[in-house]
């Protein structure tokens, strides 16, 4: 994690990490922790959505991206009790609100503690969730999840987790 936090600093101006208001367990609040893969936007204009080939990702943050490093410092939020390390993946708040109306069982991803990896991730429903269809793709997966929950299919999920980040994943930008 040190030598990531060099390549970012010495790559691109602004902080290491990127922070972010994530929704957790009950719809609770907390502060996610990320490498950051952007350019800093030290004015904090309003918030924009990361796209496919977004322009502000850096060269290093393709990488990190696509190596799934940018999550290694979520371990933090896994040891504060934010997180654990299989669960939902927790979004933005800024987008729950929109997934909360659109999807009628969305409330239900909030019964579980959100995860640094999930089963919608193995399952190739990973990445930018910029339309509805995408994010209900996830969601049947997240229910899935928390209808089977169990150590044993936690343990299956990080072993397809590790095996998505080895042969590499199409579906990360």
């Amino acid at each position: 994690m040190p030598l990531v936090g060099l390549l970012i600093k010495l790559t691109s101006p602004g902080p290491i990490l990127f922070l972010q208001w994530r929704t957790g367990i009950n719809a609770k609040p907390f502060l996610c922790f990320k490498f950051r893969l952007m350019v800093h936007n030290p004015l904090n204009e309003p918030f924009k959505r990361t796209a496919f080939k977004d322009l502000r990702v850096t060269a290093i943050g393709h990488w990190l991206r696509k190596t799934n490093i940018d999550e290694f410092p979520q371990f933090i939020n896994v040891l504060k009790g934010d997180m654990s390390v299989v669960g939902p993946r927790p979004h933005a708040i800024q987008h729950e609100a929109e997934y909360f109306n659109s999807l009628p069982n969305y409330y239900k991803r909030f019964k579980s503690l959100p995860g640094i990896t999930g089963l919608a991730q193995v399952s190739g429903a990973r990445g930018i969730s910029d339309d509805i269809g995408n994010m209900e793709k996830q969601l049947n997966y997240d229910l899935i999840y928390i209808k089977n929950n169990s150590l044993r299919y936690d343990t299956k999920i990080c072993w397809w987790t590790i095996k998505s980040i080895v042969l590499g994943d199409a579906n990360a930008w």
